[in-house]
């Protein structure tokens, strides 16, 4: 085993993700494909409009940030949306632009008129849907409406993801059915896994991907939700079992909890399971936040990857390798990802972070008395503030202490 694929200028993550034991049983692609879905699925967070010109605008950073797949609308939603998709297309991206097309007409006729180059085929598969939101459709119905819009885009000349909603709540006989009917037809380029409520086990998507490969040998893609926190492992796992395709959006938006998130699953799979990908790392942090400006979306400021204190510090011990070897501290590289580490002042600081702040703001040094004095002050302040002393704060503290 090459320490390098563990332990690099990047990166330093376990030796164990990599122990033959642990990736006997994996079948996972050279390269793992995104299908971004923020234009989309992205937007259906309560609150969210891109205008048109705006999808136009991140279409172009995501194609910048290296996504192979842009899903840019269910076109019907609107004339703007229409309006989106059709400047997205002429824009002739290095990614594929898709939308998302229900077993109906009118949906195919509009991503023929928009000039995309596939549709994803949406039909309602889980029992939940067919039984509440559906209910005139019988499961008949969803096969024969597969197929038939299958054929029917395929001849048009359009690549065809056959994207059976709630597929993880179905009954398993009828997704088994879909599969074998549907999913095997020479017109359906890919299958996608659709978690939609996000509820499939890591284990569980593993046995999933394994019987779509056995019953489709078409491309399988996995599209889940963070409604459970499993998103990202979900998806991670459906890879493991032979995905070849990552349903993602920028920072995880999407409706409810989310949609899995781009930047963790990309840093993931290539981090943790050795799996390339066209996404340049170095820019997640600055397009993903350009996005999240437009969408007016708020993430926490903890958010593995791109949260504005993923590499912060405000703990004394050990707060000097900030500097000197972030990957002691952390297990990505900031720089990898675009980000930069920081140290911060507050209650957990200790003498080490007073020296690299007087330090980075070209102060004095100061006496072994003076040090702590300050530090005991900003402890005071912090507990008081319940926060962080800021630099200004800090300056004050020093000339209190100094008597300047």
């Amino acid at each position: 085993m090459e320490e390098t694929l563990f332990h690099n200028q990047n990166y330093w993550t376990s030796p164990y993700n990599y122990f033959e034991e642990v990736r006997a049983q994996y079948k996972l692609p050279e390269r793992v494909k995104f299908h971004d879905v923020t234009l989309r699925d992205g937007e259906q967070s309560p609150g969210v409009a891109f205008r048109a010109e705006e999808k136009v605008y991140v279409a172009k950073l995501l194609d910048q940030l290296g996504v192979d797949r842009i899903e840019v609308s269910l076109p019907a939603v609107s004339d703007e949306d229409k309006r989106a998709t059709k400047m997205v297309a002429d824009m002739r991206p290095e990614a594929q632009v898709f939308v998302l097309c229900r077993g109906i007409a009118s949906d195919v006729e509009n991503a023929l008129d928009c000039g995309v180059d596939g549709i994803i085929l949406e039909l309602p598969v889980g029992i939940p849907r067919l039984k509440y939101q559906f209910p005139e459709w019988t499961e008949d119905d969803v096969v024969e409406k597969a197929s038939h819009w299958a054929k029917f885009a395929k001849s048009k000349g359009l690549e065809v993801v056959l994207f059976p909603m709630d597929c993880t709540r179905a009954r398993p006989e009828f997704f088994t059915r879909v599969l074998r009917e549907v999913g095997s037809l020479p017109e359906v380029d890919g299958v996608s896994l659709v978690d939609t409520s996000g509820s499939l086990t890591p284990q569980a998507a593993v046995y999933v991907v394994k019987q779509m490969k056995e019953l489709t040998h078409k491309r399988i893609e996995v599209h889940t939700h963070t409604d459970f926190g499993m998103g990202v492992a979900t998806s991670l796992a459906a890879l493991t079992a032979g995905a070849e395709v990552i349903h993602t959006s920028v920072a995880g938006l999407g409706e409810r909890t989310g949609n899995t998130p781009l930047d963790e699953v990309a840093v993931s799979a290539k981090t943790l399971y050795g799996v390339d990908s066209n996404i340049k790392f170095d820019k997640l942090y600055e397009i993903s936040h350009q996005v999240i400006d437009i969408s007016k979306f708020k993430i926490s400021p903890s958010k593995p990857v791109i949260g504005g204190r993923a590499f912060t510090r405000e703990s004394g011990m050990g707060v000097d390798l900030v500097k000197t070897q972030p990957l002691a501290l952390f297990g990505i590289t900031p720089s990898w990802v675009g980000q930069k580490p920081q140290y911060v002042l507050g209650k957990k600081s200790g003498l080490n972070s007073v020296d690299m702040k007087l330090d980075d703001l070209g102060m004095p040094k100061l006496s072994d008395d003076q040090k702590k004095a300050v530090l005991t002050r900003i402890k005071e302040l912090s507990l008081i503030k319940k926060g962080l002393v800021n630099d200004n704060e800090f300056v004050a503290i020093v000339k209190e202490v100094t008597g300047e």
